[in-house]
């Protein structure tokens, strides 16, 4: 699944490609990818004749803020334009958007197309159909409609996530640390790749229950979290996951990996093997020696 540093990337794609894009048709090859409204022809009419204004990420959850376009014979005035609600999405596994000039027929995991009047069309792909949108009317809370954004935690990048933060959540949790870390409700956006590759930059074993871990080994962590999303985001995300860019292409971190999907190969510091376990149901992967 995308996590935070690949949302963070198609977010900055679609910024920087979508300028001026008015959304003048919509159609929705799969019914069940429109997760709100529960007409899909609400959700098309509603964005329909709409400006893309600007693209925010939160957690894994990409949000669009929509401008209504009134009259679409004169010349659009962002000055001028009422606020239309917002598109929030989530790409789950599989899921990823095109940019397509001169748009051309789509592929058969196209879920949902945006044209504008020049018939470029804004594609989304998904192969396992997991991923969904939403359109949260003006008038409406993103938080309360969309289910998992309201009870997300702090971003990692925030002033909220300090060492203080966690210890204060982890003070009386016998749960693992991976297990805290891929909670969303503690902190936004970190999934397996991540949880791992910070665990492991900070020295600190998977395995550890999180009230055993004391402050020095938080402000650690803290900043092994921040360093490596950040060095993830500028390599445009991992080639592990089934994640794609605006262009289509994958991101370079996987080929950067200190432990994730090296079980078996020698740890980069150490030389002793990296082992591979699950933990909540999810494969594991760190060094032994250099993690306590």
């Amino acid at each position: 699944m995308p996590e935070l540093p690949e949302v963070e990337t198609v977010r900055r794609g679609l910024e920087q490609k979508l300028n001026n894009f008015i959304i003048k048709k919509v159609e929705v090859c799969r019914d069940s990818t429109v997760a709100f409204p529960t007409k899909k022809e609400e959700f098309i009419k509603g964005i329909r004749n709409s400006l893309i204004y600007k693209w925010d990420r939160r957690g894994k959850y990409l949000i669009a803020q929509l401008r209504e376009v009134q009259n679409k014979d004169s010349q659009f005035s962002l000055k001028n334009s009422q606020n239309n609600g917002f598109l929030v999405v989530h790409l789950r596994m599989t899921g990823y958007f095109k940019f397509i000039e001169n748009s051309s027929h789509p592929c058969k995991h196209t879920r949902i197309r945006f044209f504008d009047k020049n018939n470029n069309e804004l594609r989304y792909i998904d192969v396992r159909s997991f991923g969904q949108m939403w359109w949260i009317n003006k008038d409406l809370s993103p938080n309360k409609i969309v289910k998992g954004l309201g009870t997300l935690g702090p971003e990692p990048f925030s002033k909220d996530f300090d060492a203080n933060y966690l210890k204060k959540v982890i003070s009386k949790r016998t749960k693992s640390i991976k297990a805290i870390l891929l909670d969303q409700t503690i902190v936004a956006g970190i999934g397996n790749i991540y949880a791992d590759e910070s665990l492991y930059s900070a020295g600190i074993a998977p395995f550890r229950e999180a009230h055993t871990i004391k402050k020095n080994e938080l402000i650690k962590l803290k900043e092994s979290i921040v360093t490596v999303l950040k060095k993830s985001i500028g390599s445009g995300g991992t080639t592990f996951s089934d994640f794609r860019d605006l262009e289509g292409e994958n991101g370079n971190f996987g080929l950067q990996t200190n432990v994730y999907r090296r079980t078996g190969k020698e740890c980069r510091k150490c030389g002793n093997l990296i082992k591979r376990q699950k933990i909540t149901g999810r494969s594991t992967h760190w060094c032994p020696r250099c993690q306590k």
